[in-house]
C-alpha cells in the first residue's frame, strides 16, 4: 500500500457513523442545529462517550455547554455517580441543556451548569481534580483553555479539543484567520508539552485527545 494513501470521503463517513449515537444524543444534536448552537458530529459524540467510559470518569469539566449534546454524550460513558461541570456564556443554550438532561432523567446533583465567561469560572476550579476536560467554546481562547486543562486534570486524565481542524482550515498553511491561528497555537502547545501525550483524530471537524502523563 502506498505511503500516501488517504481514506476517501466514503470511508470517513463510514467511520463517522460506525457507532450510532443514542437517541437522546441524536435528538439533542438536531435541536442544536435548529437553535444555531454547536452541533458536534456523530463520530465526535461517540468518541466522547468512549473516552468517558474508558476513564470511568467521575469528574468532568466541559468548556462550552451548547444545548447539551456533548454533555449527554459524556453522561453515556461517565461513572453512574459522576458529576459534569459545564460552563457557557450563552444562558439560553444552558437552559436547553438543563431541559435535555432532565428529559433523560439525569439527577440534578450530577451536573453543575455555570453561566459565565469560561476563563473566569475555570480559575475557581480545583487543581488535579478532574478526569476529563472538554474544550469546545470560544476558539480564540483555546490556548488558555489548554493551560487550564493541564492544571485541572489528574495524572492519567484526558484533555479533549473539539474542532481541532476547524472547517478544514487548520491544515491549510495559507489560512491566517484569527481562529485558525489560535487553534494551531493550541495544538502546538499540546504537542510540545512535556505533560501531554496527544492523538489527533479526523472526526467531525477534528478531535484531539491528550492524556496527562
Amino acid at each position: 500500500m502506498s505511503e500516501n494513501f488517504v481514506l476517501d470521503p466514503r470511508s470517513v463517513a463510514f467511520a463517522e457513523d460506525y457507532v450510532p449515537a443514542p437517541d437522546q444524543v441524536s435528538t439533542a444534536r438536531r435541536n442544536a442545529i435548529t437553535s444555531d448552537a454547536p452541533a458536534p458530529s456523530n463520530g465526535v459524540t461517540t468518541a466522547l462517550t468512549f473516552l468517558a467510559r474508558v476513564l470511568d470518569a467521575a469528574a468532568v469539566v466541559e468548556i462550552g455547554t451548547g444545548t447539551g449534546t456533548t454533555g449527554l454524550a459524556l453522561f453515556e460513558g461517565m461513572n453512574p455517580a459522576g458529576v459534569l461541570t459545564s460552563i457557557d456564556s450563552e444562558v439560553d443554550w444552558q437552559l436547553d441543556a438543563k431541559q435535555a438532561f432532565r428529559d433523560h432523567h439525569i439527577p440534578s446533583q450530577r451536573f453543575r451548569l455555570i453561566s459565565g465567561h469560561p476563563l473566569d469560572v475555570l480559575n475557581n476550579l480545583r487543581d488535579a481534580a478532574y478526569d476529563l476536560v472538554l474544550i469546545n467554546a470560544d476558539k480564540l481562547e483555546y490556548v488558555e483553555y489548554v493551560a487550564q486543562a493541564e492544571r485541572l486534570l489528574r495524572s492519567g486524565g484526558v484533555a479533549v479539543i473539539n474542532d481541532a481542524l476547524w472547517q478544514g482550515l487548520v491544515a491549510d498553511p495559507s489560512d491566517e484567520s484569527d481562529e485558525t491561528v489560535i487553534i494551531r497555537e493550541a495544538l502546538t502547545a499540546v504537542q510540545e508539552s512535556e505533560v501531554f501525550a496527544p492523538v489527533l483524530l479526523p472526526l467531525g471537524e477534528g478531535l484531539l485527545a491528550a492524556v496527562k502523563k
